[in-house]
């Protein structure tokens, strides 16, 4: 059976501010959805383990979010996510970062689970994230010394959407820019449109809308 290990933050706010925050769950939901129906596992991982911070669990009118949200399985592994330092690269056939504000405070500067996905990616596997998720791309250094991304095109949350979102002034640092600098290129539709780029066995997808359609990529890429 195919298994995506998907790392998830521990930081519950919005960069240094104290609203709530963590990890967006439609953006993990809807992903799951696609990975379940498609009969693949997953593990999730944090830095520190233990119960992870999410938000957007009462998202109106998201029958998958509620639905993933009430299984037994998933509570069970959100709130008791494993260390990374217990996981074993071996296991898994991809990585998915779901979004999610908080991730900007930790795993988009975090140089064990960056060094891990590299390991990871060196040896065949399968890298995807969605919205914020991408952040957590930039601290990956492979084994020559190159960015993941200096080869790579890719896609996030954006500027316009941070600023429709209200959060422009509250977050560690710009995505889109951070992206732009770093990798190959960075891509864009208009505000909350779909977009799933995918280069190189790297998926990435722009904001929550598109968290469906990252999904099956990542099913159609895994039992191709």
């Amino acid at each position: 059976m195919k298994k995506v290990l998907i790392p998830v933050t521990n930081h519950a706010t919005l960069g240094s501010t104290d609203q709530p925050n963590g990890t967006y769950a439609p953006e993990l939901t809807h992903v799951l959805h696609e990975l379940m129906r498609a009969g693949i596992d997953y593990d999730i991982t944090s830095i520190h383990g233990g119960k992870a911070p999410l938000y957007g669990t009462d998202v109106e009118g998201d029958d998958v979010n509620q639905q993933i949200l009430a299984d037994e399985s998933f509570q069970n592994r959100i709130n008791n996510t494993i260390p990374v330092n217990q996981v074993g690269i071996d296991g898994y056939d991809a990585i998915f970062y779901p979004g999610g504000f908080g991730l900007l405070s930790d795993l988009a500067i975090n140089m064990e689970i960056a060094q891990f996905a590299a390991t990871h990616y060196e040896s065949g596997g399968v890298i995807a994230a969605v919205c914020h998720g991408p952040a957590a791309l930039l601290p990956i250094t492979l084994s020559n010394g190159e960015s993941l991304l200096a080869n790579i095109s890719v896609t996030g949350f954006t500027r316009e959407e941070e600023i429709d979102f209200g959060t422009i002034n509250d977050i560690p640092f710009l995505l889109e820019e951070s992206l732009t600098r770093k990798a190959a290129r960075f891509n864009k539709v208009q505000p909350w449109g779909s977009l799933v780029v995918e280069d190189n066995r790297v998926i990435t997808g722009q904001n929550p809308t598109s968290a469906s359609a990252v999904g099956a990529a990542l099913v159609k890429t895994l039992t191709q």
